[in-house]
């Protein structure tokens, strides 16, 4: 595969799903916060939990200065509190050790592997949470693959059935034009929700059925599928 394989995929996101224009609306910090929250729960429940951490707190520095079970207490909604509360306290405490104060604007002038490489010095910060902060943040072209992002890609063909989530991040990274990774990155993730689920996906609704390596395989075992339960009924 290469970078010439993404455009079709992604026009056809596109015209299925519309363009998505990228707005940098919220603070790296934020984006720090939320996307540790956000770690195994919903979106809906993500987003209460981090609105409830900021009605509970002035501001960043207040949340460094409180307890793990406080914050904990802030955010029970998002589930594994105590978890997060210790990687929420932990990461702007060592933010304030490197940096004598509670802000990761300065990251926008770095090279974007150090970049990254410095936020994954931070507890809980792994390369989808630093990629998170990167592109939604400061918009630096940083691929985050989310579970969506790695089963499209994989069931596409785009990396092999076995990448690691870890080598799905440099690989999709070096095969998604610059200028594409928010789009990829966000297209990827409704065609998953909406189309090729984890289970049972909707492979004859696709439009990515021409470039798809795994669609006859999955519309054999439907059928498959589709007969066994025939025959059970008869």
């Amino acid at each position: 595969m290469d970078k010439t394989s993404i455009k079709p995929i992604l026009d056809s996101l596109v015209c299925e799903y519309g363009s998505r224009e990228q707005q940098l609306s919220s603070s790296p910090l934020s984006v720090l916060i939320q996307t540790i929250i956000s770690q195994n729960t919903s979106d809906a429940n993500s987003r209460r939990a981090f609105e409830s951490l900021l009605a509970s707190y002035h501001s960043w520095e207040d949340v460094a200065g409180a307890s793990v079970d406080d914050i904990a207490t802030s955010i029970k909604i998002g589930g594994l509190e105590e978890i997060k509360a210790k990687r929420i306290k932990g990461a702007l405490g060592e933010i304030q050790n490197k940096r004598g104060k509670i802000e990761l604007n300065f990251l926008i002038k770095l090279p974007l592997t150090e970049a990254r490489e410095w936020l994954k010095q931070l507890p809980g910060v792994g390369t989808k949470t630093a990629n998170c902060v990167l592109l939604f943040s400061l918009g630096r072209p940083a691929l985050p693959v989310d579970t969506h992002v790695l089963r499209v890609s994989k069931r596409l063909g785009l990396i092999h059935s076995k990448t690691s989530v870890e080598q799905a991040h440099k690989l999709l990274e070096s095969l998604v034009p610059t200028n594409d990774i928010y789009q990829f990155h966000v297209l990827m993730i409704e065609h998953g929700r909406r189309v090729c689920r984890a289970r049972r996906p909707r492979c004859t609704n696709c439009v990515l059925m021409e470039f798809c390596s795994s669609y006859e395989d999955f519309t054999a075992k439907v059928d498959r599928d589709d007969n066994d339960s025939t025959s059970a009924i008869a």
